[in-house]
């Protein structure tokens, strides 16, 4: 769940990485597999939509996640990526009203 509100590339994030032991998935695995199979055979069926589904291969699939990355070479992509944006320049549009508190 965290990937939805954490600078995904749906929230326009610039960058994003994944370990190969993420899971990109709404929910975690055994908890889908409960719902979907109505708690039959939940050790097996979590193995199976584990391997399908809630694995950062199928996220780097479908464009959601840019690399999984070894968790060694976080930092220095980290870097590398940061240095990049630095002179990066957003314009954003005119905000006619402030943030009203209601």
């Amino acid at each position: 769940g965290a990937y939805d509100v954490m600078s995904s590339k749906h929230l326009k994030g610039d960058y994003n990485y994944a370990w190969p032991s993420a899971e990109v998935a709404v929910m975690g695995a055994k908890g889908a597999v409960e719902i979907i199979f109505r708690g039959k055979n939940v050790e097996e069926k979590t193995t199976e939509y584990t391997d399908r589904f809630a694995n950062p291969m199928v996220a780097a699939q479908r464009g959601f996640v840019d690399d999984v990355i070894d968790p060694a070479t976080t930092r220095q992509r980290l870097c590398e990526d940061l240095e990049i944006l630095r002179t990066k320049n957003v314009t954003r549009p005119w905000r006619k009203h402030g943030n009203i508190p209601l």
